[in-house]
């Protein structure tokens, strides 16, 4: 059986550009060898794109405080309906894609930009569409899609740059605390908590830093829940698994950096009935916003009763402490298996769009 040739995509114009490197290195090297070559092209901060070697594409690997691409790259591009990828060093030298592995987080990558770019070059891609990769990121739109559906979510607030920001009428709408977050972001990236005014202020100047709408939002205190998804249009949930965070909120630097910032809890303890509703929830949201393939539900639990969706992830982090592939890991799926199966319903999804017409 021929292998298939998937490009890796990672790297990217983002603020979780690093989170994107650690998630690119596990994925490839969990892949089957014997039924893919992984094509690996990373992406500068830039926005430059770069064909790497397989055995040193990466620097400082096991920090995510240093890690950063190796630049010693050749320059390429894929070329629309040919799915081949072009090096500018060499035309010559041209190597066909058959399936492309998106793992970029954040914008640039995550909010339907490169999945519109990869469906305009006709090659299959694992995730979401253009459509949910799009109202997936953005807090704001996926918040009003979510409301509503009638899915329970926190009171938020919407904020562009150019509007007058009052720390009382937020107080006055949604409580205090309340959290202040980019629309655009994941990883946690420019979020804070805020609990005077003093800490507002420094909130909304750290949070227009990294998009031009931001969001106030309810906090809601309670257990910090996620459930991992999977399928295209008859999607399945795993079991939940739990967050418990040591600090203020579950941070970046929680995620990713202070290995003491949070213990994962796989799976929840949680009873049936609540497991089955989360499930179920997690799965609703998911089709609510037309994900696709992969994604991760958050989610609060209130009091051991009352649940909220927080936010999707429409490419969850895939690092060694992410929550995504260890929630199917304990459902019955392994990491390898896991990446067999996304690779499987990108191909599944591609095949079913081309038999749409596409002229009277």
């Amino acid at each position: 059986m021929k292998k298939l040739n998937v490009a890796v995509l990672f790297g990217g114009k983002s603020a979780e550009h690093e989170v994107s490197l650690q998630s690119a290195k596990n994925i490839i090297e969990a892949m089957d060898k014997n039924k893919y070559n992984p094509v690996l092209i990373g992406i500068d901060k830039q926005g430059k794109w770069m064909l790497r070697e397989k055995t040193y594409f990466l620097l400082d690997s096991g920090d995510l405080k240093l890690i950063k691409l190796n630049k010693a790259s050749d320059s390429v591009t894929i070329l629309p309906q040919s799915r081949e990828i072009i090096n500018f060093s060499n035309p010559g030298n041209r190597q066909t894609v058959d399936v492309v592995f998106p793992v970029l987080h954040g914008p640039f990558g995550e909010d339907g930009t490169v999945q519109g770019l990869l469906k305009l070059a006709d090659i299959p891609f694992v995730g979401s569409g253009v459509l949910g990769s799009a109202v997936s990121m953005d807090k704001d739109v996926a918040k009003r899609l979510l409301r509503d559906a009638k899915i329970p979510i926190p009171e938020f607030l919407v904020f562009k740059d150019t509007d007058r920001i009052d720390f009382k009428n937020i107080v006055k709408k949604i409580g205090l605390p309340f959290f202040i977050k980019p629309a655009n972001l994941g990883s946690s990236v420019g979020i804070s908590k805020v609990k005077n005014a003093k800490e507002f202020k420094k909130a909304i100047t750290e949070a227009f830093q990294y998009d031009r709408k931001i969001l106030a939002e309810e906090y809601i205190e309670g257990r910090e829940i996620e459930c991992s998804i999977l399928g295209n249009d008859n999607p399945i949930a795993s079991v939940p698994g739990e967050v418990i965070v040591n600090g203020e909120f579950y941070s970046y630097e929680a995620k990713y950096i202070n290995e003491n910032g949070a213990v994962l809890e796989v799976p929840a303890k949680l009873d049936k009935k609540t497991v089955k509703k989360i499930q179920d929830l997690a799965v609703k949201t998911f089709k609510t916003l037309s994900c696709e393939g992969l994604g991760r539900v958050d989610f609060f639990l209130r009091d051991n009763k009352d649940i909220f969706v927080s936010e999707v992830n429409t490419i969850p982090g895939f690092t060694k402490i992410s929550m995504y592939p260890k929630l199917w890991e304990v459902s019955g799926i392994s990491y390898p298996k896991l990446i067999d199966k996304l690779i499987s319903l990108a191909i599944e999804k591609f095949n079913k769009d081309k038999k749409l017409k596409t002229e009277r």
